[in-house]
């Protein structure tokens, strides 16, 4: 639900007479925020219609140019065409994912095949992509910026079609479409199947061992849902998890378990004829572009190049990491056993067990730090690291438009007072989100034509547990990493000081983009942060130093089972990728082979089951890719030991991970950046440390490898 003040123009009723698209025209706000309070549903289709006639008529100008390519006026045009759909869809499809409603669904289905015919419109142009191709057979005296921003150009162009048959173009430009209305209907699926599940309870004895505040949320869910007195439990991350870490009750953790691994994947809101039909067009696109599967295509423009170099990843840290598994169900189930329970430990179980072992193992549980981790304390410890990091400030703007209640708005400044940013958070679960944690931009940062510098509105938006009227939002500890992770997204956003678009904040590589999230995750729980954000939201107290020894000595628990849901579904994904689809494929059976194929430790199933993995089947975005977030965690770990080894808040090792990674973007080449940060190309040691893993009997993996 969206902010009072503009509840009326988004129900979508008449517009007010004189009413002006907001879209039409650049922003009159404070740093060119969307003004949300002017927007009405009814402005989207007329906008992004308006938008593509200007777009078309911008790339139009740039081909019937007569003079001969230049980087700026074909490179930098075609990074400039197109400003009003620009905004618009950057507001639109950004309010979909975070703040959906049925009449956003209807305009999504009508909008998003004009964009897809729109974007295969500029991608197969033969005439812009002539423009590219000269530039690209001349690029020798272009600089580095440039140059790969012009390599990338015209490689964007081939893979999408530019070197085919026009037959073939069309029927490329036929798959585009047919995937772009697949991915609404697999997210659509998955939204109204997870807002459709629930769990009641109606005898308070079944809630033992819950924390309060999931107690609190499930009976104000249950009234919503019109069952006062009783509780509910649903599917959104808060409530699934607390059942899964805490709920005494086994049967109720084997219904939200079971409900969960089986999400859309029967009934009104099935997704297996959708991944099916997913699968199909992706494969058939790989090949008409030349590719021998969809794995191929996906990974020849990024880091790892072949399947096969993600896949060495994979099964290089698969075996410690089901030794681990073994190891950890083993104490589990010598815990249950030592309590009596009779029972055998099953995958509902794994996450209520984990929780004992770490309680007794460690002295630590988790409802004894969550009252340190109210969720404006940790948006403290964030801003508080970018400050000692990076220079920058945070200063609320408490009056700025947003597009829910739930939204706050900063400024970031530096530590002079000069305009850096805007940067806007969306912590709490609701039915209108999706599920999960992401960061976006409203808009992007580069260096205008006069030289002016245009700097980022950048939002994260997250999944957390909201307040109640008795209790506040209370981070878990994994809702501690995931703002952090979030966080980091929003810093390469924020602090890129890349010249073009095309290469600003997280437009680089996907298997590099990870990066500066994973390594901001490694300050969350260090001491000298910690005490600063982490405070007693009842007492003000600060975490006590045996809290703090008790969060670094358990900071591997449970590693073998993380690692184990991350590489099973990295592994499973690049199958998809790999197959060859002559007919439908029998998703349920296909996992189990996978399972088999990997020897996968029984009590441990995969982070995401096929109907759900709205990373590979809900965009094209992690497609044969999700084994990204494993390729950057090894530059992550090796990165961050650089400042272990020379202080965590190292102001030179700051400088140079700011300097070389943050503001860079995608203008230079992913790993010699890389290189230029570290000194040194990554090896897998460090991953295998942090995690407290057997090295490998193979060698290890070599990012810097080139195939």
């Amino acid at each position: 639900m969206l902010a009072a003040a503009i509840a009326a123009p988004l129900a979508g009723g008449a517009q007010s007479a004189g009413h002006v698209n907001p879209f039409l025209k650049p922003y009159d706000t404070q740093f060119e925020i969307p003004p949300f309070d002017r927007i009405t549903l009814d402005d989207y289709v007329p906008a992004i219609t308006k938008g593509i006639e200007e777009a078309r008529a911008d790339i139009a100008a740039i081909v019937a140019n007569p003079d001969t390519p230049t980087f700026e006026n074909t490179i930098v045009a075609m990074d400039n065409a197109g400003a009003t759909l620009e905004r618009v869809s950057r507001v639109f499809f950004g309010i979909s994912e975070a703040d959906s409603s049925p009449a956003m669904e209807e305009i999504a289905a009508e909008v998003t095949p004009m964009v897809s015919r729109y974007s295969d419109e500029v991608s197969m142009n033969e005439g812009l992509f002539n423009r590219v191709k000269y530039l690209y057979d001349h690029r020798e005296n272009l600089d580095k910026a440039q140059k790969r921003a012009v390599e990338e150009s015209y490689k964007s162009f081939v893979r999408n079609g530019a070197l085919l048959p026009a037959a073939e173009k069309e029927k490329l430009s036929e798959l585009n479409l047919q995937l772009s209305d697949l991915y609404l209907k697999f997210n659509k699926n998955l939204l109204n199947a997870t807002n459709a599940f629930a769990v009641f309870v109606d005898d308070k004895a079944r809630l033992a061992g819950l924390p309060a505040s999931a107690v609190a949320t499930a009976a104000a869910e249950a009234e919503k849902r019109g069952h006062k007195g009783e509780w509910a439990f649903t599917l959104h991350a808060p409530s699934r998890l607390a059942v899964l870490q805490y709920a005494d009750d086994r049967q109720l953790r084997h219904d939200i378990y079971r409900g969960y691994t089986s999400l859309a994947s029967s009934g009104e809101y099935n997704n297996h004829p959708v991944i099916n039909d997913i699968l199909k067009a992706r494969s058939a696109k790989a090949k008409l572009l030349g590719f021998p599967n969809y794995a191929a295509y996906m990974t020849d423009n990024v880091m790892a190049k072949t399947p096969q170099n993600a896949l060495d990843l994979l099964m290089q840290v698969w075996q410690p990491t089901v030794d681990k598994v073994k190891e950890e169900v083993a104490e589990m189930q010598r815990l249950a056993d030592d309590r009596g329970d009779k029972i055998k430990i099953e995958p509902w179980d794994y996450y209520y067990y984990a929780e004992k072992v770490r309680a007794k193992k460690y002295d630590l549980d988790e409802n004894e730090v969550r009252p340190y981790f109210e969720v404006e304390s940790v948006r403290k410890g964030i801003f508080t690291l970018a400050e000692r990091l990076y220079g920058v400030k945070f200063k609320e703007l408490p009056d700025a438009p947003k597009y829910h209640p739930d939204v706050k708005v900063y400024e970031v400044v530096d530590l002079d007072g000069n305009h850096v940013a805007v940067f806007m958070t969306d912590y709490f679960t609701r039915a209108s989100k999706r599920q999960g944690a992401w960061m976006d931009e409203m808009k992007p940062s580069y260096v205008a034509a006069d030289g002016t510098a245009v700097r980022p509105i950048i939002y994260n938006v997250c999944n957390f547990e909201a307040p109640t009227a008795d209790s506040p939002s209370l981070l878990s500890l994994d809702d501690v990493a995931t703002m952090f992770h979030e966080f980091g997204h929003g810093l390469h956003g924020m602090l890129s000081r890349a010249k073009y678009k095309c290469q600003s904040g997280t437009a680089v590589d996907r298997d590099f983009v990870e990066l500066p999230s994973q390594i901001t995750e490694h300050w969350a729980l260090e001491p000298e942060l910690l005490k600063v954000y982490a405070h007693n939201y009842k007492t003000g107290e600060v975490i006590p130093d045996a809290i703090i020894e008790k969060l670094q000595a358990a900071s591997r628990h449970n590693a073998g089972f993380n690692m184990a849901e991350r590489v099973a579904a990295s592994y499973l994904d690049l199958q998809y990728g790999q197959m060859d689809y002559a007919g439908d494929v029998d998703v349920n059976a296909f996992e189990e082979k996978v399972v088999e194929e990997l020897g996968m430790p029984r009590e441990v199933e995969y982070r995401y089951h096929s109907p759900y993995f709205k990373h590979i089947f809900g965009s094209d975005g992690y497609a044969s890719g999700y084994y990204t977030y494993l390729w950057a965690e090894v530059l992550d770990t090796d990165g961050f030991e650089l400042f272990k080894e020379n202080g965590v808040f190292d102001p030179e090792t700051a400088r140079s991970f700011k300097e070389n990674i943050l503001e860079m973007g995608g203008s230079e080449d992913p790993m010699e950046l890389y290189i230029k940060f570290r000194g040194q190309a990554p090896t897998a040691d460090a991953l295998l440390r942090q995690h407290g893993l057997d090295k490998p009997a193979q060698p290890n993996a070599d990012l810097n490898k080139k195939d």
